[in-house]
């Protein structure tokens, strides 16, 4: 049972990566922490040490977003445990190549993770928090975003989906109490790439950030009211310009005649 007297906070896919860097970096801050990922023996062993080191109270919950069972069980947390303050929606994988050529059940795999799961989280979350009329969530989502490889249509997608779904959750939750950021990482130095079949050291160094000053980011974010994190980006009018070319695009996306050049 987490303390009342101070903040919790749950995080998907907490066991490596970008979620463990959340986890240290929230229970040094004071937070008591939910604890969400497959590996259960990872997940304890992180327990331990946060526990031991700040005198937080951290609860482990193993569950496989991959299967429906998973979901449900972090689902109910959400919805019906002790109050969550802030709910870190970062688990995910990539599995890569070509339209075609990929293993239609690793990309399968992949989309209930990214996009199923995502969601059905996300929704719990802002449920609950509506209902209590405060709270903070932070969807992690990727720069793929705004960039088309090769053998990358699925994971590429899954991410345009976190950006479309928290974009829309933004306006819905807007003055309900609840705070929604979109968070858009580049290439992090974790063990995602590999898992994913290609290796940290295949990009420039200047490309790669650290996890920790990722989440360092994003909380500063938080603190000022930016909506939307992209760590690296120097001016935050450049996200406003791509916003302000889909304001000019939209009226004209559904009109009752084809344009003039396709006459």
């Amino acid at each position: 049972m987490t303390n009342p007297n101070r903040p919790a906070a749950l995080i998907t896919g907490a066991s490596a990566g970008i979620g463990k860097s959340f986890a240290v970096h929230l229970a040094r801050t004071g937070h008591d922490l939910v604890l969400v990922a497959r590996r259960a023996d990872r997940l304890e062993a992180l327990a331990e040490e946060l526990c031991e080191v700040h005198d937080i109270v951290v609860e482990v919950l193993p569950a496989d977003l991959e299967t429906a069972e998973g979901v449900a069980t972090v689902e109910a947390r959400l919805a019906e445990g002790d109050p969550i303050d802030l709910f870190v929606n970062n688990a995910g994988f990539a599995a890569r190549g070509a339209v075609g050529a990929l293993d239609p059940m690793a990309l399968e795999a992949m989309v209930r993770v990214n996009v199923l799961a995502f969601a059905r989280l996300a929704h719990a979350a802002a449920a609950r928090m509506r209902a209590e009329g405060r709270g903070t969530i932070i969807n992690v989502g990727s720069a793929m975003l705004f960039m088309q490889f090769a053998e990358n249509a699925g994971y590429g997608a899954t991410k345009a989906f976190v950006a479309y779904f928290t974009r829309t959750m933004q306006l819905d939750l807007a003055d309900s109490g609840v705070r929604v950021q979109l968070l858009i990482p580049g290439v992090i130095a974790t063990d995602f790439h590999a898992i994913a079949g290609n290796a940290i050291e295949n990009f420039p160094p200047e490309r790669v950030m650290q996890a920790d000053d990722l989440v360092v980011a994003s909380l500063r974010a938080l603190e000022m009211e930016e909506p939307v994190c992209i760590p690296s980006l120097p001016d935050i009018r450049d996200w406003d310009a791509l916003v302000t070319a889909e304001a000019r695009i939209a009226p004209n996306a559904s009109r009752d005649r084809p344009a003039e050049r396709y006459h």
